[in-house]
C-alpha cells in the first residue's frame, strides 16, 4: 500500500503537467504512397524558430513560449500546409505535391537528364543519363546534351576543355563536390581524371552562379557531385576496351563502419592502360596517345547537414599519370627532347584532399567550413621544349547559414585562396631561337568576404537570391563581384529565370595554353596580364506539359550575354611565326542562344533535340572578328529507347557543327596555309545495352561515319620546321572508334 500511493501520485502528476513539445513524422505524397521529407521545415504560427525534419522524418517542436499551438509545414515543391494540433502531441503530417511540380517530377523521374526547379536554370545529368554512353573521363559525359562542348586543346596529348557560350573553358568554374578541385596545372588534364563511374550527377548551369563558390564561374558552372558513401552501390564494377586497344577498369566498394554503422566509406579505383600505336590519317603522327592512368579516391561521411548535430565528409585521391603522343616512331626511353623524332612526353603525380564540415545547432543556424588542396608535380617534353612545374593550392570557406525570416534565409563567410604555381621552360634545340626560357611564377593569395541573401515569396512564386564578394588580389587590389537571380512561376507550366553578375579570374598562362609550348611558333609578351573580368546576364522560359498520361514533354529557351572588361587570348593572326600575349581591354562580346525540347513516351522513349546559336567576337581596328574555333550554328539530337523490361536499351546522339573561323595562316608559304574557315560537320554516336540481373553489357560506336579533319597539324612532316603549328585542330581526327563494356553492381 506504501508503493502504490507514491505510484499513482506519480501518474497522475505526470497526466497532469502539459507536454512540453509536439513530436511527430513528416510525410510527402508519392506515386508509390508516401516518403519522408529530411530537411523540410515546420514552424508554429507567429514564431520564427525553424524546426528541421530529420533524415528519418522526425521532428519536434518545442511549447515553451508558445500560445498559438497551429503548425505551419513546408517543403519545396509541396503544398505548404498549416496543421492545428488541437491536444494532440503527437502528429502524422503528409504534404501534398504541388500541381506543378508534380508534373515537373512526373518527367524527370522518367528522364535521366532533367532541368532543375531551382532559381538558377541547372541541367541535371544523372548516373543514369551517364550510362549511355561509355563516359570514361568527365570530357565524354555530354554527348546528349547541347550546353557544354567538349574540344581539343592539344591534338598530339589529347588534352581537352568544356566550353560553354563558346567561351574557352577558363571562363567556366568546374567543381568537384562543390569545390575547386581543377584549376592552373590540373585545368589541362584534370577533366580526364574523373571517371562517370564515381560521378552521381553533374550540374550545368550557365551564366553566372552563386558567390558561395568564388569569383569565377563567368560563362557558367560544372559541378560534379560524387556518389555518396551511404547511398552507393555495395560494389560496382566496370571494365571498358575501345578498338585503338585502351583499357579502362573502374572499381567501387561502399561499405558502413563503426560500432553503429555512422561513418560510411566509399573506395574508388580507376585504371586506364595505353591504346595500340595508330595512325589512320597518315600523317606520322599517333591518332591517340599512350595513356597509363592510376587514380585512387576514398571519401568518408559521417551524420547528415541537414540534421541539428555535426556533419562531415573527407575525399582523398591520388592521381598518377603518363601521356605518350607524337610521331609513331616515337620511343620516350631514348628519344625525349630529340630534334628528329617529335615526340610530347607529359608525366605528373598529384595528391589532393578536401573536408567538408557542418554544424547544425537548430533550423536557423548553421556553421560550414570546407578546406580543399591539392599539389601537383608534372614534368613533360613537348618536342624540344621541356617544360617542368609544381603546383601547391589551398582553399578555405566559412559561412555561418542563418534562417532570419520566415521568407529570408542568409549565408555570409570568409574564404581564401592560395596557389603557388613554378614552371620552368627550356629547350634542348634552339635552332628555331625561340626567347621564351625561363622561370616564371605565378602566385594568387585572394582573401574574401561574401552574403548572399535567398527569398521565397509565400505562395512560392518568385525566389530570389542576391549576393555580392569582396575578394582582395595580391597585386590588383579588390575585385567586388555581385550577382543575383530570380525565378518566377507565373503558372501554366512556365518557369521564368533571369541572372545577372560578374567574375573574374587570373591567368595561368602555360598550364591553361599548353599549345603555345608545343608548336614551333616565339611567344612574345607585350605586357603583363591582368587578371580578366566580365560581366555576364540571362534570361530563360521553361515550359513543362503533359499530353494524356502517357507524354511528357520540356520546351526550354535561354539566351545569354558576356561581356569583357579584359580578356586574354593568345594572339596568333598578326605574326604567324609569333603568339603575342596581351591585355585586351577593347570590345569582347559573347551572345548565345539556346532551344532544346525533350519528350518522353510511354516511358520507353526518350526523345532531345537543341540548337545553339552563338556570336563571340572582338572589335578590333573597327572591323567585328569572330573568335577560332566557335561554330556560330550548332544542333544536337538524341533518342534513347527501353524495352518494357528495361532488359535492352538503345541510344543515339547526333551533333552538327557549323563552320568555324581559324587561326590566321595567310603569311605562310603555300602548303603550310589553312583556310579562313572549317568546313560543316557532323558525328553520329550509338550505343546498346543489355541487362540480365546486376550485369550490363554495353557496346558503341562514336562517330559512326568516320569524319576525320584532313591535315590538322600544320607541317607534320617537317615537326622542327618554321611552321609546325598544332592551333588549327577543329574536328575530329581519330575517325570511327569502337568499343565494348560491361558493368556489374551489387546494389
Amino acid at each position: 500500500m506504501n508503493r502504490v500511493i507514491p505510484t499513482a501520485f506519480l501518474l497522475l502528476s505526470a497526466y497532469c503537467v502539459p507536454a512540453q513539445s509536439i513530436k511527430g513524422k513528416l510525410f510527402g505524397s508519392s506515386a508509390e504512397g508516401k516518403e519522408i521529407l529530411p530537411g523540410a521545415t515546420l514552424h508554429f504560427v507567429g514564431s520564427a524558430v525553424l524546426v528541421t525534419v530529420n533524415e528519418n522524418g522526425v521532428f519536434e517542436l518545442p511549447l515553451e513560449g508558445i500560445s498559438d499551438k497551429r503548425i505551419i509545414a513546408a517543403e519545396a515543391g509541396y503544398e505548404t500546409d498549416t496543421i492545428d494540433p488541437g491536444d494532440k502531441t503527437y502528429l502524422s503530417v503528409t504534404l501534398r505535391r504541388s500541381a506543378q511540380e508534380l508534373r515537373a517530377v512526373t518527367v524527370s523521374d522518367q528522364r535521366a537528364a532533367y532541368l532543375s526547379r531551382g532559381v538558377l536554370k541547372t541541367e541535371v545529368i544523372t548516373q543514369r543519363e551517364l550510362s549511355k554512353a561509355a563516359c570514361c573521363d568527365l570530357a565524354g559525359c555530354f554527348g546528349t546534351q547541347a550546353s557544354v562542348q567538349p574540344q581539343t586543346t592539344n591534338v598530339v596529348s589529347n588534352a581537352q576543355e568544356l566550353r560553354i557560350l563558346g567561351l574557352s573553358g577558363v571562363y567556366n568554374q568546374v567543381l568537384f563536390d562543390g569545390l575547386p578541385m581543377i584549376q592552373g596545372l590540373s585545368y589541362t588534364y584534370g577533366i580526364s581524371t574523373y571517371p562517370g563511374t564515381i560521378v552521381d550527377n553533374i550540374y550545368v548551369a550557365k551564366g553566372t552562379a552563386s558567390v558561395l563558390q568564388g569569383y569565377e564561374s563567368i560563362s557558367g558552372q560544372i559541378n560534379l557531385e560524387s556518389k555518396q558513401p551511404d547511398k552507393a552501390e555495395k560494389l560496382y564494377l566496370n571494365a571498358y576496351v575501345n578498338s585503338f586497344g585502351e583499357r579502362h577498369l573502374n572499381a567501387n566498394l561502399a561499405s558502413a563502419l563503426g560500432r553503429k554503422k555512422k561513418w560510411h566509406s566509399l573506395l574508388a579505383l580507376h585504371m586506364v592502360q595505353p591504346a595500340a600505336k595508330t595512325d589512320g590519317n597518315k600523317d606520322g603522327f599517333l591518332d591517340l596517345p599512350q595513356l597509363r592512368r592510376y587514380v585512387v579516391y576514398n571519401k568518408w561521411k559521417y551524420g547528415n547537414e541537414r540534421q541539428r548535430g555535426f556533419a562531415v565528409q573527407v575525399g582523398l585521391r591520388l592521381v598518377s599519370e603518363r601521356r605518350i603522343g607524337g610521331q609513331m616512331d616515337y620511343d620516350d626511353a631514348t628519344d625525349r627532347g630529340s630534334n628528329t623524332v617529335y615526340g610530347q612526353s607529359i608525366r605528373y603525380l598529384q595528391p589532393e584532399a578536401y573536408v567538408k564540415s557542418a554544424y547544425r545547432f537548430s533550423g536557423k543556424h548553421a556553421l560550414a567550413l570546407a578546406v580543399s588542396g591539392f599539389y601537383q608535380d608534372q614534368h613533360s617534353w613537348l618536342g624540344t621544349t621541356r617544360y617542368q612545374a609544381r603546383q601547391a593550392t589551398a582553399y578555405v570557406n566559412l559561412q555561418h547559414e542563418w534562417s532570419w525570416h520566415l521568407l529570408h534565409s542568409l549565408k555570409y563567410g570568409a574564404s581564401f585562396r592560395y596557389q603557388d604555381l613554378a614552371e620552368n621552360i627550356s629547350f634542348s634545340d634552339q635552332s628555331l631561337g625561340r626567347t621564351y626560357a625561363g622561370d616564371y611564377q605565378t602566385k594568387l593569395m585572394v582573401p574574401g568576404v561574401f552574403i548572399e541573401n535567398t527569398f521565397r515569396s509565400r505562395d512560392e512564386k518568385v525566389s530570389l537570391i542576391t549576393g555580392v564578394r569582396a575578394d582582395r588580389h595580391q597585386v590588383w587590389g579588390t575585385y567586388t563581384t555581385p550577382r543575383a537571380m530570380i525565378r518566377y512561376l507565373p503558372g501554366r507550366g512556365h518557369t521564368l529565370r533571369a541572372s545577372a553578375g560578374s567574375g573574374w579570374r587570373q591567368v595561368n598562362l602555360f598550364s591553361e595554353q599548353v599549345t603555345l609550348l608545343a608548336g614551333s611558333r616565339d611567344i612574345e609578351f607585350a605586357e603583363a596580364l591582368k587578371p580578366e573580368s566580365a560581366v555576364n546576364w540571362g534570361l530563360s522560359d521553361t515550359y513543362t506539359f503533359e499530353v494524356g498520361p502517357q507524354v511528357q514533354g520540356t520546351l526550354s529557351v535561354d539566351f545569354y550575354s558576356t561581356r569583357f572588361r579584359n580578356q586574354f587570348f593568345p594572339d596568333y593572326d598578326t605574326d604567324p611565326a609569333k603568339a603575342l600575349i596581351r591585355n585586351f581591354e577593347g570590345v569582347s562580346r559573347s551572345h548565345g542562344l539556346q532551344a532544346e525540347a525533350s519528350f518522353v513516351l510511354y516511358r520507353q522513349l526518350e526523345l532531345r533535340a537543341a540548337y545553339n546559336y552563338l556570336d563571340v567576337y572582338r572589335m578590333e581596328n573597327g572591323v567585328k572578328t569572330s573568335l577560332p574555333f566557335n561554330p556560330r550554328n550548332r544542333a544536337m539530337a538524341a533518342v534513347s529507347w527501353a524495352s518494357r523490361s528495361k532488359r535492352w536499351q538503345c541510344d543515339l546522339n547526333a551533333h552538327w557543327f557549323d563552320r568555324m573561323r581559324l587561326p590566321n595562316t595567310s603569311a605562310n608559304p603555300a602548303e603550310y596555309r589553312r583556310p579562313s574557315y572549317s568546313v560543316p560537320y557532323a558525328t553520329v554516336n550509338i550505343q546498346a545495352t543489355f541487362r540480365v540481373k546486376d550485369i550490363e553489357l554495353y557496346s558503341g560506336c562514336e562517330n559512326i561515319g568516320n569524319y576525320r579533319q584532313a591535315d590538322p597539324i600544320v607541317s607534320a612532316h617537317q615537326p622542327f620546321g618554321r611552321y609546325f603549328d598544332l592551333s588549327s585542330v577543329w574536328g575530329p581526327t581519330r575517325g570511327r572508334e569502337w568499343y565494348l563494356g560491361i558493368r556489374y553492381r551489387i546494389r
